[in-house]
């Protein structure tokens, strides 16, 4: 990304000019235009989003009631928000969720070899106040899920929860001052105080492939995971496909979990990959439980913070982590927070070394030249979201392992009764396992499926039609006592959960700052909301000329290289804003009386 002119063709032995041209080649291949949509909804005719494999649905009675705070999804937003709540002093917090249970994504996914890719003493929260010890650096997925569980049982989250329900309508009531939500259970929950906890990722997306519903073979989406059928459990052993060809069609964060297992387990296997993730070291290794009880309290929040400040250009001391996430900082800030200009040649000098010694490792590692070609990645590092693995690449030296590019065709073709097709070639499988993630960022409140109704009868989304208006990302004019968690006009990290703890800390704040002094609403003014968004928009790096060099992604809405408006100067910063808020300010957001 070194402007044109510039004299850097052959930067310490790297042709920046040749690089630049194989990423635009490989762009080009990947991009569609005017094609069928990449991808469908999982809750249509075909789809698996109303299928819970886990937990029978239960019938109830509708509950018409009143309590403290409504919490709208049991992810660890949720969570996080609802212990922050009951520490603020909230004695009824209730949690919503259309899950069976708490955990979010955890709860839905458990595919065989889920791991989370954040070392787990600062992903998994409130480690201390739960007692919990990760077993694992890199924690499997079933334990992170026992954590929510215990999470929920150690704040009482579960005393007026409801789960595998849908909350359909936010309306407020001038008179009475709190918030009426009606759910497709037929539940009406009166609620002084509710937040929107949407999640990220637990609603499935599936490829919008011509003829997907006419295969006649077994299909599921990975979030769905059919045991039933494969045999085994997130350990593996999916003795059930040892004679069966299986298609996996995506190869992202999922993708390099999964492909290892059904490697080992089925007949034949077959990967569909339109592009390929860069592949690092996880070394994943049994965590030393001695250290965690020798540790003083607060140990937690300092590895969290230290890790934050790493991997988004902050100054350390010491990196506590030290693993790819923190080796590969710099990388990532040149995307993620603007802290350094990706056009810069040194910047993509940097970048550039990074991804050759990325696709050193394929060479490596994968014995056939022209498979290990078509896996290694040829875009600039944050394109995508990073990946690490020790099995992943191995697989491909297995005789029973046919990778599939679909690079020329911008993915698959076609399916039909009895295989999957790239072009004119047709691959006969007998099952087909949608590894092709989520509708990132889709609240319902943004899309119109949750709709709200403020002061006065306002509607929200007609108050956001020049986009959203908040202050800090979390609460508008015109809309009481509401709170949203998530990455709207605020700042992001690759490790999620501390962005929500941030979040549910800052949220019980406001609550428990209501409560001291008896204020009716919390409420930003108008003016305050306007020149927040005003800095955003002042602030924000404008991404859009990085992410037209990137391949097709969820990152770039699929080559349509979409504007991130975020608070820039980065996490750190934003939270040391918020606290300083909190210490100057944070009265000019409640109303006492009226």
């Amino acid at each position: 990304m070194v402007s044109p002119g510039s004299s850097d063709t052959d930067l310490d032995g790297i042709d920046i000019e040749a690089l630049r041209a194989r990423y635009a080649h490989e762009r080009d291949r990947r991009t569609r235009s005017a094609q069928p949509r990449q991808y469908r909804s999982a809750a249509g005719e075909f789809g698996y989003y109303a299928k819970d494999p886990y937990i029978a649905r239960l019938s109830r009675e509708p509950v018409d009631d009143q309590v403290d705070a409504l919490v709208i999804g049991a992810g660890f937003g949720g969570l996080l928000t609802g212990a922050a709540l009951r520490e603020a002093g909230l004695g009824s917090v209730r949690l919503v969720d259309e899950a069976g249970d708490v955990g979010g994504t955890w709860y839905w996914n458990r595919y065989p070899g889920i791991h989370c890719d954040i070392e787990a003493s600062v992903y998994m929260p409130l480690l201390e106040e739960v007692g919990t010890t990760p077993s694992m650096r890199y924690a499997p997925g079933e334990e992170i899920r026992l954590h929510a569980v215990a999470l929920a049982e150690r704040y009482k989250l579960y005393e007026h929860a409801l789960f595998q329900t849908r909350v359909t309508a936010l309306t407020w009531r001038d008179d009475t001052q709190d918030w009426v939500a009606t759910t497709d259970r037929g539940d009406r929950v009166r609620a002084r105080f509710v937040v929107v906890s949407p999640g990220t990722l637990t609603q499935p997306k599936l490829p919008g492939i011509p003829g997907i519903e006419t295969f006649r073979g077994h299909t599921f989406h990975t979030s769905r995971w059919d045991y039933a059928y494969t045999g085994g459990s997130a350990e593996g052993g999916l003795t059930g496909l040892r004679d069966r060809r299986v298609a996996v069609i995506g190869t992202g964060a999922t993708g390099l979990q999964v492909v290892p297992h059904l490697g080992r387990d089925a007949g034949h296997l077959y990967v569909f990959q339109r592009t390929p993730s860069t592949v690092g070291v996880r070394a994943n290794r049994p965590l030393d439980q001695e250290w965690f009880s020798a540790q003083k309290p607060g140990w937690q929040r300092e590895r969290m913070n230290n890790f934050l400040a790493a991997v988004t250009g902050e100054p350390v001391p010491e990196d506590l982590i030290d693993d790819g996430w923190t080796r590969t900082a710099r990388a990532q800030r040149t995307y993620l927070s603007g802290v350094t200009d990706a056009s810069a040649p040194e910047e993509e000098l940097l970048d550039a070394r990074v991804m050759e010694s990325l696709r050193d490792r394929v060479a490596e590692v994968v014995r056939d030249p022209a498979t290990a070609e078509i896996l290694k990645p040829w875009y600039r590092y944050m394109c995508k979201r990073p990946g690490f693995s020790d099995e992943y690449l191995e697989t491909f030296n297995r005789p029973n392992v046919t990778l599939v590019d679909t690079a020329d065709t911008g993915g698959v073709t076609r399916m039909t009764e009895t295989g999957v097709v790239v072009g004119e070639t047709e691959y006969a499988v007998d099952c087909v396992i949608f590894a092709t993630g989520f509708d990132v960022g889709r609240s319902g409140v943004v899309t119109g499926a949750l709709p709200v109704t403020g002061r006065g009868g306002q509607a929200l989304l007609e108050t956001w039609r020049g986009g959203p208006k908040t202050l800090h990302g979390f609460c508008s004019p015109g809309f009481p006592n509401l709170f949203h968690l998530g990455s709207m006009q605020n700042a992001n990290s690759v490790n999620f959960v501390h962005i929500l703890q941030q979040q549910a800390e800052h949220i019980g704040a406001l609550v428990a700052r209501a409560l001291n002094v008896g204020a009716v609403r919390v409420e930003p003014r108008e003016d305050d909301a306007v020149a927040w968004v005003r800095t955003i928009e002042e602030v924000s790096v404008d991404t859009r000329a990085f992410q037209a060099e990137c391949t097709p992604g969820y990152y770039n809405g699929e080559g349509r290289t979409l504007p991130i408006r975020t608070f820039s100067p980065g996490p750190v910063a934003f939270h040391r804003l918020l606290g300083q808020w909190r210490e100057t300010s944070i009265d000019d957001v409640l109303v006492v009386g009226e």
